[in-house]
């Protein structure tokens, strides 16, 4: 137990045992203690009793800490030289503006340090396994050799046992410095808020705690700076750091292979020592180690529960009537790996009291906590720590934070209200949040658990499936709660339709068997390399098993994000039916008598942004190009660009649904009570956005190729400008007025071709995507001067008129 003991009289403790004394962690030793002189040891160093004085506050665990007035000390344990500890660094009091994200979040990739002495100084030295050897090949030496270990920090040793049992060393000025590798800013944010440096006279540890297998240090770090996201008028940017030093394994565990064809996170390491003809790459997934308590019966088909289980606390902030929420989102992966052959594998708990365990803390690195953080932030976040040897996952905080129910609202209004009397109301039952808060604490335990977002889960499931009654009130919106595909948005009224949530689906109980089944007799990775190569292949054909990576503009339309179906178009069409129906209804879901409007305006903007969304998911079709992983040992190719039919239905949708003006969303009712104008301007940039993505460079390029390999079978170059152009510009061929927003668009359009025509980067200025923008123009010169003898609208003329001279300017600048 840590306490803090007041030693009054040396004499007076002759008989207390020094077992008892070892126990004690936290000690102050008093004023009036008697003691003699300190002396000079031989070697030049002070007498211990003259650094940690009777006034030091101690604390013990993997390396003791002691305060003495300001200052901190580090007591290394001489058996804890050259061992590998790693550091992880997080922001522990965040200030608004200064990043997507709030406190526990990490400002710095995990690192691995080790302490060595040097004659009188104590080295810290940054440890890579980016390149690895084993330590039994003659190449280990060449490889330690030419990755040199660079050195942090040289601290002067301040003291030690008279038996050399353990080194002390100042520690304040490097926890109050601006050490880059523990910082709180990265490069862009210094740069973004004009950082002048770090003010050492305001920065100051703050805490230390020590624990058996690691110790946290808490310190403010003030920078100065002209630009700052927060107190702006003080020129002082403040943050708090937590920096935690966990010590590594002993005995680390076997790590396994990663595959592409599965999600994980993972780590990479170059091995010298393979037995291949070149620096071999190796790389590891993360996981937790789970291994069988009892082997024979495991072997014997039944279900064991792990020697050691994951186990997630409940942070006591949590409020009651979520916990229980959190807690089940927790325990729903309990059925992954009983497919896997292990029983309560994964469990949530309240932490203890105080009165059950006083030295019970969140950060000690042996409790992986469930953080509930009191900020306006919308999300949530699943980090975890892992030995960047193994790939082994030694602890997780998940952040949760309080916002995150603003979000659920917001998303399963605007994706099911239309068809969910539940969802039709600002304010939902808490028995519904909580259902919303289980789904989401089970998608960010699934990252804990080493998954990454499966974009490629939900084409598995078609839209008759997510129509089908039967089909939804046994499944989710897709096959993996991991990707993000949140509720489902296409159910119609007539379809009957009660659950709309996602839940652990069929890919999730594969990708934790290919995780975390224990396959016996294993001491290398190679043992099993076979065995999970075989595991895959036996999925590799069902699209429920399919992995599919996040990007951030999906070149490939099966794996993005916020979608669900087989079919972009069909999806995206029944969506906007919905979204139409909550319009309808929104003044009436969203306005309370005696209040203001604020609801009505964020919900008509969520309903703006999944229009959005659904024309996103469509114009990731145009130029395409599907990604399915295989190895040499199964049929078919890994690339393929998307059906000629599926980009020309994406085209003719965009010029439907939303080159012809969306005038379903101008709603006066609405309008007329959130904004005092904005509308025009709102519309454009819905419409820019998305001839901007279909006339991105990049995606031309790939439907060259695609024309290039494929011949007639490609959706050309030539036809995507050619229906962009009949879409775009159809009140020309009949006559009919052109509208304010499409008056717009079709200046954008104009602005766009000539961008195109005068593209500098070489690869594309010697492509044919200047020349078919410059014959797109000369066509358009020749049909607006048609379409002006059919117009007699004014402003419709006026615009033409404008329209021909820009051309002009285009084609012939002077």
């Amino acid at each position: 137990m840590k306490k803090i003991l007041t030693v009054v009289f040396a004499l007076l403790f002759v008989g207390i045992s020094t077992d008892i004394q070892a126990q004690k962690k936290k000690k102050k030793k008093g004023d009036d203690t008697e003691q003699e002189a300190p002396k000079k040891k031989k070697n030049g160093l002070k007498d211990y009793a003259e650094v940690i004085t009777n006034e030091a506050i101690t604390d013990e665990g993997l390396i003791t800490s002691h305060q003495v007035g300001d200052d901190f000390y580090f007591e290394i344990p001489a058996n804890l030289l050259e061992k590998e500890i790693l550091i992880v660094s997080r922001i522990a009091g965040h200030v608004k503006g200064l990043n997507f994200g709030g406190a526990g979040m990490k400002s710095r990739p995990q690192q691995v340090i080790r302490f060595q002495k040097m004659g009188g100084k104590i080295l810290m030295r940054s440890v890579s396994y980016n390149n690895v050897a084993a330590e039994n090949e003659p190449i280990y030496t060449s490889v330690k050799n030419n990755n040199f270990e660079p050195v942090i920090e040289s601290f002067s040793l301040e003291t030690m046992k008279d038996d050399s049992s353990s080194y002390v060393i100042k520690v304040t000025d490097f926890f109050s410095s601006d050490i880059p590798m523990i910082g709180g800013l990265r490069d862009s944010e210094r740069k973004r808020f004009k950082i002048k440096g770090i003010d050492k006279a305001r920065s100051l540890i703050t805490s230390v705690k020590s624990f058996p297998e690691n110790v946290e240090v808490r310190h403010i770090l003030t920078y100065k700076g002209d630009e700052l996201p927060a107190n702006g008028l003080t020129e002082t940017l403040s943050i708090e750091m937590n920096q935690s030093m966990i010590l590594l394994p002993e005995d680390p565990m076997v790590p396994r292979y990663h595959d592409e064809r599965v999600g994980f996170f993972s780590l990479r390491q170059i091995d010298y020592s393979s037995d291949e003809q070149k620096a071999a790459q190796r790389r590891f997934i993360t996981k937790w180690r789970l291994e069988p308590s009892d082997w024979d019966a495991y072997n014997n088909g039944e279900l064991v529960e792990p020697v050691k289980p994951i186990v997630y606390y409940i942070d006591p902030a949590t409020p009651e009537k979520w916990r229980k929420y959190i807690k089940q989102g927790v325990e729903d992966w309990q059925v992954a790996f009983e497919a896997a052959g292990l029983k309560n594998a994964i469990l949530a708990k309240d932490p203890p009291s105080k009165e059950e365990d006083p030295d019970w803390s969140p950060e000690d690195v042996r409790f992986s906590v469930i953080r509930y953080i009191a900020t306006d932030i919308q999300n949530a976040q699943g980090p975890h720590v892992h030995d960047p040897r193994t790939g082994e996952i030694l602890e997780s905080d998940i952040l949760w934070y309080h916002n995150v129910m603003n979000l659920l609202r917001n998303w399963y209004f605007i994706q099911t209200a239309a068809v969910n009397p539940e969802a039709q109301k600002t304010k939902f039952d808490d028995e519904l949040m909580g259902e919303l808060i289980r789904f989401v604490s089970a998608h960010e335990v699934g990252h804990t658990l080493g998954y990454p977002h499966n974009m490629g889960s939900s084409p598995a499931y078609t839209v008759d499936q997510l129509r089908d009654k039967a089909f939804t009130d046994t499944h989710g919106v897709a096959p993996s709660i991991m990707d993000y595909a949140r509720f489902n948005y296409v159910a119609q009224p007539e379809d009957g339709i009660t659950n709309f949530f996602p839940r652990i689906g069929e890919y999730d109980l594969w990708v934790t068997q290919y995780g975390y089944k224990p396959i016996p007799n294993v001491s290398t990775p190679d043992d099993e390399e076979d065995v999970l190569n075989a595991w895959i292949k036996e999925k590799g054909d069902d699209p429920l098993y399919r992995y599919g990576r996040q990007r951030g503009l999906p070149v490939d339309p099966t794996a993005q994000t916020e979608d669900i179906g087989h079919d972009s178009m069909i999806a995206s069409e029944l969506g906007i039916r919905n979204l139409k129906r909550i319009v309808d209804k929104l003044m009436d879901w969203t306005t309370v008598e005696g209040e203001n409007y604020k609801e009505l305006e964020e919900l008509y903007g969520q309903v703006v942004n999944q229009f959005n969304r659904y024309n996103g998911h469509v114009v990731s079709n145009v130029g395409g190009v599907y990604e399915y992983y295989k190895t040499a040992d199964q049929d078919g190719a890994v690339y393929t660009h998307v059906e000629k039919d599926k980009q020309e239905r994406a085209v003719e949708f965009l010029n439907e649904q939303l080159f012809a003006t969306p005038n379903w969303l101008v709603d006066a009712e609405i309008l007329g009570r959130i904004q005092q104008d904005g509308l025009v301007e709102r519309m454009r940039g819905i419409q820019v956005r998305i001839l901007n993505r279909l006339t991105m460079e990049e995606m031309l390029m790939r439907m060259i190729e695609n024309e290039a390999l494929n011949g007639n079978d490609a959706y050309s170059l030539t036809g995507l400008f050619t229906d962009m152009r009949q879409g775009i510009w159809g009140e020309l061929y009949n006559g009919r007025r052109i509208d304010t927003y499409r008056r717009n668009l079709q200046k954008e359009h104009i602005n766009r071709l000539g961008e195109l025509m005068s593209l500098e980067e070489e690869k594309y200025a010697n492509s044919d995507i200047p020349s078919v923008a410059m014959a797109t123009l000369s066509r358009l010169e020749r049909d607006v001067r048609s379409g002006l003898s059919r117009q007699n609208d004014t402003s419709s003329r006026f615009h033409l008129q404008d329209i021909q001279q820009r051309i002009d300017a285009i084609l012939n600048p002077k």
